[in-house]
């Protein structure tokens, strides 16, 4: 399959039942194919810029293209030209579709959203409605902020909840798509963040680089969307784990070798939560006292994170090491703070690791968070009032 006019792709994307796809040119040419007989459906082209981007809606029944030039255009299963916009100033990098649709809440109508990011720093939410007796819509709704250079990828969450972003100034972005909050800001990597991708059932997603890395991103047991945080939310989120959920939490936790056992007894969320010691040895056929010990050890602990996060206490306030409430907070060189003899304890056990990015220390020294400190006892205080 050649492009028609020769000129290098920069792009190609696959319709949601892999029945066509979609390749975009430097010299402005988008091509529809036939997946399945390999030939040439339709042709268009833009009229500025090379096409760098590609996105087929969730239905399939229209795609969208982006610019070098900053176009976004919107092409229906026909390569019939919907509707053009400039978008970005400097240029168009990525775009990509929730697959979860949005409700009018008045008509019943479903829309779309979009998400499109460029070089000129911005992250701009589009929603998009495409129907035969209404015919086709597309709204700008707003811009995400917070990165500070250009902005290379951007990718929803299987869910449509959560939006990430890889950018220039080499960080991270995680925003909540219902509120538009940023919910994390990660900044491990060392050059531009290139690339990012959300896996399609489990809390994970991963991000790519020019430091030549490609980082594994996992959520814990801290809801990922900030309007998650009362009692009732926070066992849900456990709760809720899938039997994939749960295997991916017993490979986290080194008990990789139970993972066929937990999946032949169907234990999710919930079932996780109510093992004891008697279900482990007479449903789960765990043998090995020192095994049931050590599952039950991590149980607690997972029913103890949940309770933290019931608790109400801010997540910075809490040593990632423990998990519980700081009383002498101490910032180590990896540039987190962690309850001081929790730190030193990991330090002299671990190596010279750091606890979050599990990368090399560049120093064992360990500074006094003053200021940390001091919110947590006006927090303190306030909360015993």
């Amino acid at each position: 399959m050649e492009q028609p006019t020769g000129s290098p792709v920069r792009v190609c994307r696959f319709s949601p039942d892999s029945t066509c796809l979609v390749s975009g040119a430097a010299d402005g040419t988008v091509v529809l194919w036939n997946a399945q007989t390999y030939n040439l459906y339709r042709c268009g082209s833009v009229k500025d810029g090379s096409l760098v981007a590609c996105a087929f809606s969730p239905t399939g029944n229209l795609f969208v293209t982006g610019s070098s030039c900053g176009d976004l255009t919107v092409w229906d299963d026909k390569m019939r030209c919907l509707h053009s916009e400039k978008a970005h100033d400097l240029g168009i990098t990525c775009c990509d579709f929730s697959s979860q649709p949005v409700s009018d809440g008045e008509q019943g109508l479903h829309f779309f959203r979009l998400a499109s990011c460029g070089q000129d720093c911005q992250i701009k939410i589009w929603v998009i409605s495409f129907t035969h007796i209404l015919g086709f819509e597309l709204k700008y709704k707003s811009t995400l902020n917070g990165h500070c250079a250009p902005v290379l990828a951007c990718a929803f969450s299987h869910n449509g909840q959560m939006l990430v972003s890889g950018s220039v100034d080499k960080s991270v972005i995680v925003y909540d798509t219902n509120t538009e909050n940023i919910l994390h800001t990660l900044t491990q990597h060392t050059r531009y963040v290139t690339s990012c991708a959300f896996a399609p059932n489990t809390l994970l997603f991963a991000t790519g680089s020019m430091d030549k890395t490609v980082n594994i991103w996992q959520f814990d047991l801290e809801t990922p969307c900030q309007a998650r945080s009362t009692e009732d939310q926070a066992k849900q989120f456990t709760e809720d784990w899938s039997e994939d959920d749960v295997s991916m939490w017993l490979c986290a936790q080194g008990l990789s070798d139970l993972v066929g056992v937990f999946k032949m007894n169907n234990i999710d969320g919930r079932e996780l939560l109510n093992l004891t010691k008697e279900s482990l040895a007479d449903d789960l056929k765990i043998e090995s006292l020192g095994l049931r010990s050590k599952v039950l050890r991590k149980i607690e602990e997972l029913r103890t994170k949940v309770k933290t996060l019931s608790s109400g206490i801010p997540d910075e306030f809490l040593c990632p090491i423990t998990r519980e409430l700081m009383k002498e907070p101490v910032i180590a060189s990896d540039g987190y703070s962690y309850e001081k003899e929790a730190m030193e304890n990991w330090i002299s056990k671990k190596k010279r690791t750091s606890p979050m990015t599990n990368l090399v220390l560049p120093s064992v020294v360990l500074t006094p968070n003053r200021t940390l400190k001091m919110a947590i006892s006006r927090w303190l205080e306030t909360h015993q009032k």
